[in-house]
């Protein structure tokens, strides 16, 4: 069957009533698992159909998943989701389907959406925007396509675009010269903090300027270090929201059309922003370990701010009885430390160890002593501590097929606040894209609220008393960084809005403090490429959005 393009965009519009029922699938699909995504989008489809819903919307890629990344330059990829796509298209009985999928053609890749319906393919769309900022990579594997597809069902004329054509005018625009009444817009959408809110932004410049109303449906769940938080919706061309679906959770809803109108009983309320900060770290903690397949994880307690929250996010993504929390104390590791994670662990009620490192610290320090003769004390002992804390969480992984998760934050991340083959030692940094101060908002906000039946899972003291990692006697955290309030500053500035040194002094920053932040920031590139995916909750985080050389002459 020959698909819908420009020669049949001259469409007549007729003022009749057409009723017809959309069905927004915001499902949490495994990237490269077509056979996983497919069942998925069957069920969907099966169940929408069921409702009345006359054609289903899927997410970008719907496929393979999002980002398929390097998996786009194998060739029998695309063979095996051409395959995926008849057995959808077989299903597509009474009800259309909205499928995205990679195309190969005449050695070109494409990010495409198929309509299928009654075993047909009844229109093909190929993405006009490709972003190339930020976390996306899509000009490294796809070439530009664009023209418009806008296929008719029972009277409606539906347009489609893909995810970053909506940002732009040029896409919607081409929709509405092709004779479309309802723009359909797939998404591979990551959540960073207001991103929820940014989308809803510019979905009504792009109805303002174009009169058409819009189905944006969205991808769910955690895929490495992204998240994506759904929140798919429906704009009429008024600009509001007719259907809000929920953050952070796979659904399934509907929309009706009717008089030129979109109507729906689905408004999910919008979260406040340490609620969907919280819910995207145990989204991407849940599905990293889930989707990996490890049986639980390990993390090592110390009685501070960081692991007590990494703990709380932990057993509420995966269940007490998948996590394992080990108090590794030395010396110069507090009473309070060990009464506050005992205090914790018996509030959250998962495993419990308590391994003393302080033997194996003195056997390495003794292993030394003859080359370290006449050398004084430095950061090199603290180090040693958390390299044996680090080397006992790695054999206990080793011994349970357990992921360790680490515990530091991008302040520590920032400055290098953390200790290669130590703290950092892991396959799961949680905190990775949290600040220290965010790490003290979230505590507060998970204190408030219950989860799974767990309220105020984290000791009050924990939260309250003065950071500091007990590497050496009365040490404090702010003997070697500035006050985190200052910290974080300088660093979301520098780091996230691309601010120069010289602007940040301007701002009302002193000079020493930021110089100080920007350079820790630089020689310590090498530590950040060597540690482990963590969750992204900012507008740049140190992963897929952070490429800066480690060797690097540039200070400004």
């Amino acid at each position: 069957m020959q698909l819908h393009d420009d020669s049949r965009s001259n469409l007549i519009r007729h003022a009749v009533k057409h009723d017809m029922r959309i069905a927004i699938s915001q499902f949490n699909a495994i990237v490269g698992n077509l056979s996983h995504n497919t069942q998925q989008m069957l069920e969907q489809t099966i169940t929408a159909k069921a409702a009345g819903a006359r054609v289903v919307l899927f997410p970008e890629l719907s496929v393979c998943g999002y980002p398929p990344e390097d998996l786009l330059l194998r060739p029998s990829f695309y063979h095996d989701c051409d395959m995926a796509l008849q057995q959808l298209a077989d299903a597509s009985q009474g009800i259309a389907m909205v499928i995205g999928h990679p195309v190969l053609e005449n050695g070109k890749r494409f990010n495409a959406v198929t309509v299928l319906d009654g075993g047909n393919k009844i229109a093909h769309y190929r993405k006009l925007s490709l972003p190339n900022n930020e976390v996306f990579d899509e000009y490294r594997y796809f070439t530009p396509g664009g023209e418009p597809a806008v296929f008719e069902l029972d009277g409606v004329k539906l347009g489609i675009n893909i995810c970053e054509d909506v940002w732009h005018p040029e896409a919607p625009r081409r929709a509405k010269a092709a004779g479309a009444d309802i723009l359909l817009v797939p998404n591979a959408s990551p959540y960073h903090r207001g991103k929820e809110q940014e989308r809803v932004h510019i979905a009504e410049e792009r109805v303002a300027e174009t009169g058409l109303a819009m189905v944006y449906a969205n991808w769910v769940g955690g895929q490495d270090e992204l998240v994506f938080d759904g929140g798919s919706f429906a704009m009429n061309a008024n600009g509001r929201l007719a259907a809000h679906l929920p953050l952070f959770e796979s659904a399934l809803a509907y929309v009706d059309y009717a008089d030129g109108q979109l109507s729906s009983d689905t408004l999910a309320a919008w979260p406040d922003e340490e609620a969907a900060v919280y819910a995207a770290l145990v989204v991407g903690v849940r599905d990293y370990i889930q989707k990996n397949r490890f049986p639980g994880v390990l993390l090592g307690l110390s009685g501070g701010v960081d692991s007590a929250l990494t703990l709380a996010i932990a057993v509420d993504a995966l269940g007490a009885d998948k996590v394992h929390s080990v108090m590794m104390p030395s010396r110069y590791t507090a009473d309070i430390s060990l009464t506050d994670s005992r205090d914790m662990v018996s509030r959250v009620h998962c495993k419990y160890s308590e391994l003393d490192i302080w033997p194996m610290y003195e056997q390495f320090v003794g292993t030394l002593a003859p080359e370290f003769n006449g050398l004084p004390l430095d950061t090199t002992e603290e180090n040693i501590q958390a390299r044996v804390r680090g080397t006992l969480l790695m054999a206990l992984s080793n011994k349970t097929g357990k992921l360790v998760l680490t515990t530091g934050n991008k302040s520590e991340m920032t400055t290098g606040y953390c200790t290669l083959y130590g703290d950092m030692a892991g396959g799961f940094a949680v905190l990775k894209d949290v600040s220290k101060m965010w790490v003290y908002r979230l505590c507060e906000y998970r204190n408030r609220v219950t989860i799974h039946g767990l309220t105020d899972p984290i000791p009050t003291r924990i939260i309250t008393r003065p950071p500091s990692a007990e590497l050496r006697p009365d040490q404090k955290d702010q003997d070697s960084l500035p006050p985190y309030d200052v910290l974080d500053a300088i660093m979301e500035r520098y780091v996230e809005h691309n601010q120069s040194i010289a602007d940040i002094i301007k701002s009302g920053y002193a000079e020493a403090d930021v110089l100080r932040v920007v350079k820790l920031l630089k020689i310590n590139e090498y530590k950040r490429r060597q540690a482990p995916v963590g969750v992204r909750i900012t507008p740049r985080g140190f992963g897929k959005d952070w490429r800066y050389p480690i060797t690097n002459g540039y200070f400004a």
